[in-house]
């Protein structure tokens, strides 16, 4: 199984654009993940240390993100030092934010 296989067929980011905004989500990750929970079943919660572009760096990605994956919600919440991030998706979809979650922690862990 390829590593974005989990990604829907709903999604309509051209297939050899995927590896790349992958990539980048990845590099955010590992870069600025404090902290992930899952409060809900159909939301995931994401802390990301603030810093110089940061918040500029997640909103741009949401923006692009969301004009590909329409079941999305996100909502950014700038704090002191944390951008708050909190992803979530309707019932049909919780499978994607299962992935999502997973491959968020091993990538904060890096």
């Amino acid at each position: 199984m390829s590593e974005i296989a989990w990604v829907p067929q709903s999604c309509t980011l051209p297939t050899e654009e995927r590896p790349l905004r992958l990539a980048e989500w990845d590099a955010l990750f590992s870069e600025r993940l404090t902290s992930l929970s899952r409060p809900e079943p159909l939301r995931l919660r994401l802390d990301l240390a603030d810093g110089p572009g940061v918040e500029e760096r997640v909103r741009d990605l949401v923006a692009r993100e969301s004009g590909c994956c329409s079941f999305f919600t996100f909502t950014i919440t700038p704090g002191e030092d944390l951008i708050g991030l909190d992803i979530a998706v309707d019932p049909a979809h919780e499978p994607v934010l299962d992935a999502l979650a997973a491959r968020t922690a091993v990538q904060g862990q890096r």
